[in-house]
């Protein structure tokens, strides 16, 4: 999973990015201090998955992975070049999924690019950048389109009306995810590329002491049928410098719920539909895989290795808290705790399963 972190200058993104990734990513008080994009891969915290290898024997411990990227501020005028805007929007286009860091704490010692502190209106700004951006791309693809579908080539034709739909869309102020694509033009979302149609994760970059999405926030979430988490992104930054023990003691007395990190990566689980399952046992690694919800245990298969799909004739699942409550495989057998299941089963989230083929 790739996420690009986006916002306006000095919206906390690069704070937020060390508190996450620990990385380190340069932060000052100017816009546009972040150039390149830094990235980061993190792994995934859960607590599961060491309980499942320590139980079954299994070693080393492989965990999922998220790689962030950090993508500079971005100003009005972005999609029109303004303050390297094109270079960050193509930054963007690269990643599964939007987090876009919203300004909502009242530390005067940071500016605001506009001099306010408006978190709709800081939310409404991006989001225009970035509409203006799709707007650009869908009128330079369609007038390839139209080229194609003079020629007679149905699928042409298909993405040509969608982009015309597209197109109108975006002039209304509405983002290419409310114009759904045609099975007759299969492939075109994958040319167009929008940053509209990503999914979106809000971050209130909020106060010390503040736990609830402020409302503005709240509000752009669901008009654009988002989730919103806060996060105080400098206080997240200081714990990771601290050690684990003293992080923990700090973020119990100051009411803070889990980190950063697990909040988000949480949230955008959510977001994207994502479970995890496990494969573990002793002598091999534990790992856990991520997939989208609703897969079956096929698609599983697919996801530990194509010539395990290809050739796969069984899963045989357990969930992971009855696996470690019965002490490990032996006794979740005995218990008939493994089930066999077939290669439509819909795999849950935490599952252990392997696969017979």
């Amino acid at each position: 999973m790739k996420v690009g972190i986006v916002g306006l200058p000095n919206a906390g993104k690069s704070t937020l990015f060390n508190a996450l990734a620990r990385a380190g990513a340069e932060t000052a008080v100017y816009p546009f201090t972040t150039v390149d994009p830094n990235v980061a891969v993190v792994e995934v915290p859960d607590e599961r998955l060491d309980a499942v290898a320590e139980v079954v024997g299994a070693s080393p411990v492989v965990r999922e992975t998220i790689e962030f990227r950090d993508i500079a501020g971005l100003a009005r005028g972005a999609a029109e070049g303004e303050g390297l805007g094109n270079q960050f929007l193509a930054g963007i286009r690269e990643t599964d999924a939007i987090c876009h860091v919203v300004r909502a704490h009242t530390d005067e010692r940071v500016p605001h690019p506009e001099g306010r502190l408006d978190p709709g209106a800081d939310i409404e700004a991006v989001e225009a950048e970035l509409m203006l951006a799709d707007l650009g791309q869908a009128e330079g693809r369609l007038a390839r389109v139209v080229k194609q579908a003079a020629s007679g080539d149905p699928e042409a034709g298909a993405e040509r009306e969608w982009l015309e739909h597209v197109i109108g869309a975006l002039g209304r102020g509405e983002p290419v995810r409310n114009v759904p694509v045609p099975d007759t033009a299969a492939g075109a979302a994958e040319r167009l590329q929008a940053l509209t149609s990503k999914p979106v994760l809000y971050v209130a970059n909020v106060d010390e002491g503040v736990v609830e999405v402020p409302e503005p926030v709240s509000a752009g979430a669901r008009r654009s049928g988002a989730r919103a988490v806060a996060i105080a992104a400098r206080i997240e930054s200081e714990l990771t410098e601290m050690d684990p023990a003293e992080a923990d003691e700090m973020r119990e007395e100051l009411r803070l719920p889990a980190a950063g990190l697990e909040r988000l990566i949480g949230a955008a689980y959510e977001l994207l539909g994502l479970i995890t399952f496990f494969t573990a046992h002793e002598g091999s690694e534990g790992r856990a895989r991520s997939m989208a919800r609703g897969g079956t245990a096929w698609e599983a298969a697919g996801k530990v290795h194509s010539d395990i799909q290809s050739g796969f004739i069984r899963a045989e699942v357990v969930p992971w808290e009855q696996l470690v409550e019965a002490g490990g495989y032996p006794a979740a057998r005995e218990r008939a705790l493994l089930r066999t299941e077939g290669r439509e089963y819909a795999v849950q989230d935490g599952d252990v399963i392997t696969i017979r083929s």
